[in-house]
């Protein structure tokens, strides 16, 4: 004889579990990793990639997320990177990032205290806010990377003095030859 097989609902369960799917589908929510921070700059290598080491003293290869700065061979690369090496070289940061790119590295936003630092070399005239990767930062970052950029330009800061290369476009120059 079979007996009638009994399902047992947790409403509270099934409630938790629909809440969760929502909010990871929900646009414009991301959940950011943190490494294990404070880390410390080990290397600026130029201006939109450092090296740091973490609480366990693991090194980490970052890409400054939202920028692009010159490359080393180009107009203001040298001077991009020493910009960057002032504001982070040596010091305890955080890192918040969501993604890596296909080299391995972390794509992330370095604070130092409460200052975003990838900002900041927008602010200071040496990156460019990253347009073709803007939907990956969140709305207020992306607004304020934006506007720093529209600043920058305006007062003619750093790259802004000349008719500088986006680094998007010297790449593509140089592949070419």
């Amino acid at each position: 004889m079979d007996l009638p097989l009994r399902i047992r609902i947790n409403p509270i369960a099934n409630l938790t579990r629909c809440l969760m799917v929502a909010v990871c589908l929900m646009p414009g929510l991301s959940f950011a990793d943190i490494l294990d921070c404070p880390c410390k700059v080990v290397k600026v290598t130029d201006g939109d990639t450092v090296h740091v080491l973490d609480r366990t003293r693991e090194r980490h290869k970052i890409r400054l997320g939202g920028i692009d700065a010159p490359e080393s061979s180009q107009d203001y690369g040298r001077q991009s990177t020493l910009n960057l090496s002032k504001l982070i070289a040596g010091e305890a940061i955080t890192v918040e990032y969501s993604k890596r790119d296909r080299y391995g590295r972390i794509i992330g936003k370095i604070i130092k205290g409460h200052q975003d630092i990838n900002l900041q070399q927008i602010r200071d005239g040496y990156a460019w806010h990253y347009k073709y990767y803007q939907y990956e930062q969140s709305e207020p970052d992306r607004n304020a990377y934006d506007q720093a950029e529209r600043e920058a330009r305006a007062v003619k800061k750093g790259l802004w003095k000349a008719k500088a290369i986006p680094p998007w476009d010297y790449r593509k120059i140089n592949k070419k030859k």
